[in-house]
């Protein structure tokens, strides 16, 4: 077993192209070199670097390789082809089972020159989302100017170079020398060139000339010094773990320093600063404990100043009050014309071309937010007001500089213009939750205009063929649904999602009012409920069973349904009902295929062994009650009904045959299954649920 270390060592690479490179580079590696067996691969990226470091086995083992050749019938040109294109002769082959096979020993070969042959090709074909050549005389190419290779196994060198017979490669060959941090300490040698011996010196000598190599001590030292900070103020980090991950692929020796905001700014709203501060200068919000902004914000350093930080928290502050004066100026102009003013410019506004201007939008969203206010106790009034003035700040300063602001500067903008409370809070939540963190609204309005504009998505993308496929999902589509779902599920709501696909479908232009794609929303809509139960680790199959052949789009009343045969499955009256119905199921299947449909009402005449009038007692029974609890959904006691008759099954299957000789009484055995799956059909589809 020997020690491998791979470090790769360019000019500064985007943060976010950082992790995923370390994937791709895990990935390759391990492909290329499974005869290794590389084992405790871990990977190390950063703002300058990607490295690989592992185990492998010291050499890849001989081996008898056997290629298969033409029949021993074949003509002899098919024979000669095949000696030829391997350089052997007839001599060098065998018959096997009536086909020429050769049998090639192919030798042991060191891990060094197993590496040396193959890492210049992963390095060439590296898959960079984009990539620069630099200099002249090559073609190689990498996401910045590659500088050093360093490639050492065991404490030696894997000598290998990018070089080709028609390509220079940069002149870059491996070694084993790194660098450590360009500019700290000043003055320090820290920069300069050092070789390293294996993973632990390299891991030393770089932590010695400040660069934390590891992504994750990064986040946890940008994490722990910046609330250490904040806290010495009674102040907290207002969450971001996404710029906590950006910030970690910037520095490599993260110093974290507190500066203040003048007073004059904290008139602007906090999600305005936040987001300048976040977008503009990779700065962090801070909050007083009871969530409203602060007046200082905080920043990483990527080295660490001799004054304790004056010189570049001054700097940094300067900065900050251009870029508040900027959003100070856009919050002051767009407040000088009201929402309502501006709705007449969106019909110059295009939202998509088949689908038409963004007034043509606010028109669609208008009816249908009223069309939904009464199903969700909304006022009809407010809601039609909150759909007409919702993409109003489209056309505002602000919103251009920073469109991830779009609907919270709409709901600051309406409260200016002393809209109705409700329509202001529509307004500003109009796009929540904008991903699986986020808050859903609760408030009526804000729910009828969250899921008119989600609906009117749906279907005009749909109906213009727009619709998710792959990975590919340009328009959000996914999460629109998602969205969708969540108001449903966190406020309980009663819809008929079919019936508002169609109410919402009847706005479009008429050429897309009947396009075919509209009828695959209910079954999106179904996909996406089933991923994110996946995602919750619950039953999903459940839910996939329930839905099969169910027209029912009310996801309150599928979710209750999945929840109650769920915990009947969890049972052991529930995991033996659903054995016997599949066995049911089973025999019916096979035997309708011969002389079936085994369908009505079985004669009790023909029963002849009291297991039989058992059960037929027992489902006549069970069902009714069964069929009167789902008609009052109440499913709990209608799993409980049907659970009920896993004895009298057990005993059935137990000591009755069904496939009697007496073809009347198996037919009527038969009916007498068609009884119990019809049933269970009721329930849910069975043969869909795991176990």
């Amino acid at each position: 077993m020997a020690e491998l270390l791979l470090e790769l060592l360019s000019e500064e690479i985007p943060a976010r192209m950082q992790e995923t490179a370390g994937e791709d580079l895990a990935r390759l590696f391990g492909k290329a070199f499974a005869a290794l067996n590389p084992r405790e691969v871990k990977t190390f990226t950063g703002p300058r670097r990607i490295a690989l470091t592992c185990q492998l086995n010291t050499e890849v083992p001989a081996e008898t390789v056997a290629e298969r050749g033409p029949r021993e019938s074949a003509p002899e040109q098919a024979l000669a082809g095949f000696t030829r294109k391997h350089g052997v002769s007839k001599d060098d082959l065998v018959l096997e089972n009536g086909f020429w096979v050769l049998n090639r020993q192919t030798p042991a070969i060191s891990a060094e020159v197993s590496l040396a042959e193959r890492l210049p090709e992963i390095l060439r074909q590296f898959p960079w989302p984009k990539s620069m050549r630099w200099g002249t005389g090559s073609s190689f190419t990498w996401v910045r100017p590659l500088r050093r290779i360093l490639c050492i196994l065991d404490g030696t060198i894997v000598p290998f170079s990018l070089a080709t017979d028609t390509d220079t490669g940069h002149g870059l060959k491996s070694g084993n020398q790194t660098e450590g941090h360009r500019f700290f300490p000043v003055g320090s040698t820290c920069a300069e060139p050092f070789a390293v011996k294996g993973v632990a010196d390299w891991r030393e000598g770089l932590n010695s000339r400040r660069v934390m190599i590891e992504a994750s001590e990064r986040r946890q030292a940008i994490v722990k010094g910046i609330n250490e900070l904040a806290g010495q103020e009674g102040l907290n980090i207002a969450p971001d773990a996404g710029l906590v991950d950006e910030v970690a692929g910037l520095v490599e020796w993260p110093v974290p320093l507190l500066g203040r905001i003048d007073e004059t700014f904290m008139e602007l709203p906090a999600e305005v600063m936040q987001v300048s501060m976040r977008v503009n200068q990779r700065y962090f919000a801070l909050r007083h404990s009871d969530g409203t902004a602060a007046p200082r914000f905080a920043f990483v350093a990527n080295i660490e100043p001799t004054d304790g930080g004056a010189q570049v928290i001054a700097g940094n502050e300067r900065v900050l009050r251009a870029r508040f004066s900027d959003a100070r100026h856009f919050w002051d102009l767009d407040r000088k014309q009201t929402l309502e003013s501006r709705v007449a410019g969106l019909d110059r506004v295009t939202f998509h071309a088949d689908l038409g201007s963004q007034g043509e939008r606010v028109k669609r969203l208008v009816r249908l937010a009223e069309i939904i206010a009464p199903m969700v106790e909304a006022n009809p009034a407010h809601a039609a007001r909150a759909a007409l003035l919702s993409k109003s700040d489209l056309s505002t300063g602000m919103v251009g500089e920073f469109p991830e602001l779009q609907g919270v500067m709409g709901g600051y903008y309406a409260r200016h213009d002393k809209e109705a409370g409700e329509v202001c809070t529509a307004i500003a939540e109009q796009y929540m939750p904008r991903g699986p963190a986020d808050s859903v609204p609760t408030a009526p309005v804000s729910i009828a205009l969250a899921l008119a504009d989600r609906f009117d998505m749906l279907v005009g993308f749909f109906a213009v063929g727009a619709k998710p496929s792959g990975s590919g999902d340009p328009y959000g589509l996914r999460r629109a649904a998602l969205g969708i779902i969540n108001l449903i599920r966190t406020n309980s709501l009663r819809l008929d999602l079919v019936a508002l696909f169609v109410k919402a479908s009847e706005a479009l232009p008429p050429a897309l009012q009947n396009a075919p794609d509209l009828d695959l929303l209910p079954g999106f809509i179904a996909e996406r409920l089933r991923v994110q139960l996946r995602s919750e680790g619950a039953r999903h199959d459940i839910l996939a069973a329930i839905s099969v052949g169910n027209t029912d789009s009310d996801i309150v009343r599928l979710l209750a349904r999945t929840d109650a045969l769920a915990s009947m499955l969890a049972t052991e009256d529930g995991k033996n009902l659903l054995a016997a119905t599949k066995r049911a199921a089973n025999i019916l299947r096979i035997e309708d295929k011969k002389d079936g449909p085994h369908e009505g009402t079985p004669d009790a005449s023909l029963y002849t062994q009291t297991e039989e009038i058992a059960l037929a007692n027992a489902l006549g029974a069970v069902i009714p009650k069964v069929e009167a609890a789902f008609g009052e959904e109440r499913y709990s006691d209608a799993m409980r009904e049907a659970a009920s008759l896993r004895s009298v099954l057990d005993t059935f299957f137990d000591k009755v045959t069904v496939n009697a000789d007496d073809a009347q009484v198996r037919g009527n055995r038969l009916k007498l299954l068609s009884e119990l799956v019809r049933m269970a059909r009721l329930i849910a589809d069975f043969s869909q649920i795991d176990g």
